[in-house]
């Protein structure tokens, strides 16, 4: 799929007898819905520093997050293990042995997740394009991943020199797992750096800054297993990557259904929906069907019914970063001073 070409935008110029307009105070966005099982971890860790961890609670005290996680890793597993895989995943199995083993799958049924077929289609849809964007260009070496803190993307892809992956997740279920993959040995590469912001933290856009996102650098986010509750909490995700992405940057991912959202009619009305969503917001988005995916991969994808209201997209951010505004207004300052200096001399 070809990556959208950008939009030419006009130059900001204020008028310059206007004062600066005060910095602007950004709401924290902190899902409130999250099971209280998933303690807090530290505000913004480097993934290789140990986390708190730990075992992982009884399966008939596990919160739907973490059932929804262990599910999504199964599934990897399961295809890994395919005579013919779309993509392989050899940290699945390690992730696995947090749960009980030999545990039916049918327990690890969640409404969080997709079927099985649409996951393994999403999972190598976003490793393909993920990779595409970064080998042909250098300028995406910020990543930022979206997920249910059981991502192994870090470890098992390959990724440029310099390039920094921020993963944003529930803060339990990544120590833990953070934990059990260093615990086999797993390592990012050399040329990738991995931070850690939970999803818990009370301001997510203070808790990327923290660990060194820049957003006067090009930047590339992954949403993929993240949990969004609603269309407002979605809505507010997608005001913290406006705030923080540089103009030109590229977000991908699948979003779910949203329950609020179920008065839409059909499919058609839902994409007008979430079109009007992402353009509110800052981001020109086009939707990409599962069924055309399934034939680039030369397989027949059998319409399902829980699948509706599940997108897959690509977006292009076409407003400025709350950092490239910055730097415009000290830019736009310093040549009010010099100007104002050279009028002074003249005198």
């Amino acid at each position: 799929m070809p990556v959208l070409p950008p939009l030419a935008a006009p130059l900001l110029r204020p008028h310059p007898r206007l004062p600066r307009p005060p910095p602007t105070a950004f709401p924290s966005w902190n899902c409130q819905t999250k099971s209280r099982l998933l303690q807090p971890g530290l505000f913004a860790t480097g993934a290789d520093v140990p986390g708190r961890g730990g075992p992982l609670p009884e399966p008939e005290q596990r919160a739907p997050l973490l059932l929804a996680a262990l599910r999504a890793t199964r599934l990897r597993d399961e295809e890994s293990r395919r005579p013919d895989p779309l993509f392989i995943d050899p940290y699945a199995a390690v992730l696995l042995s947090l749960d009980v083993a030999h545990q039916a799958s049918e327990s690890l049924v969640s409404h969080l997740m997709p079927s099985a077929e649409h996951y393994r289609l999403t999972t190598r849809y976003l490793d393909d394009k993920l990779q595409h964007l970064i080998s042909r260009s250098d300028n995406f070496r910020q990543i930022v991943l979206l997920t249910d803190g059981m991502d192994t993307r870090p470890y098992r892809l390959s990724w440029p020199r310099m390039s920094i992956v921020y993963d944003v997740s529930p803060g339990r279920i990544f120590s833990t797992a953070a934990q059990q993959l260093r615990g086999a040995g797993a390592k990012t590469p050399r040329s990738c750096v991995l931070f850690h912001t939970p999803l818990e933290s009370p301001d997510l856009q203070e808790g990327l800054c923290k660990n060194g996102f820049n957003g006067n650098r090009p930047s590339l986010w992954v949403l993929q297993g993240l949990p969004l509750p609603s269309s407002s909490t979605f809505k507010s995700l997608l005001l913290v990557i406006s705030n923080l992405a540089m103009k030109g940057g590229i977000f991908i991912g699948e979003v779910p259904h949203f329950p609020d959202w179920t008065a839409a009619a059909d499919m058609v009305s839902e994409q007008d929906r979430l079109e009007n969503l992402f353009f509110t917001q800052g981001f020109r988005v086009s939707f990409v069907l599962y069924e055309n995916v399934a034939k680039d991969f030369g397989l027949d994808l059998a319409p399902q019914r829980e699948q509706c209201g599940r997108v897959l997209f690509v977006a292009e951010q076409l407003r400025f970063s709350d950092a490239q505004m910055e730097s415009f207004w000290t830019h736009f300052e310093r040549t009010e001073e010099d100007a104002d200096e050279e009028g002074f001399e003249e005198l």
